[in-house]
């Protein structure tokens, strides 16, 4: 595996970003968006990945804890998977939770099979509780982080 430094940059409402990266900017154009639907609530926000001046991915939090449960989520920008991004984001979003609220629960939602995100988790100590009924995206794997 390749070096690397690798920082999340809080994504912040309404924050315009030269990226030079098409996935960032379309993630950046429904930001607003998605903070609508799912609040603006420091920490529990969206963070880009930023490898050196390079923008590799982007993480979230499905909005701030709800009865003691918050979901996260990452996306690695194709052409930069494979290097570890991904692994990075995902124990870097449960090191907020741990150190702004060590009692949430974690979890996790992926496609029903098993493929390069259910590989993360797994390496992140999240463990597969079963097939949920995600609003949209239909049939899902539930995983919740056990430390």
């Amino acid at each position: 595996m390749e070096e690397w430094t690798l920082k999340l940059k809080p994504i912040n409402i309404g924050e315009k970003i030269d990226t030079q990266n098409e996935f960032c900017e379309m993630v950046l154009e429904s930001q607003d968006e998605y903070y609508e639907k799912v609040g603006f609530q420091p920490p529990w926000i969206s963070y880009l990945a930023v490898s050196e001046s390079d923008f590799v991915g982007v993480c979230s939090f499905k909005g701030s804890p709800k009865q003691g449960r918050v979901e996260i989520g990452y996306f690695t920008f194709p052409e930069n998977e494979g290097k570890g991004y991904g692994q990075f984001m995902c124990r870097s979003l449960v090191d907020i939770v741990q150190e702004f609220d060590p009692e949430v629960v974690i979890t996790a939602r992926t496609l029903p099979e098993y493929n390069a995100s259910t590989s993360i988790l797994k390496k992140n100590g999240f463990e597969l509780q079963g097939v949920v009924v995600d609003e949209d995206d239909g049939d899902v794997w539930e995983w919740v982080y056990r430390n």
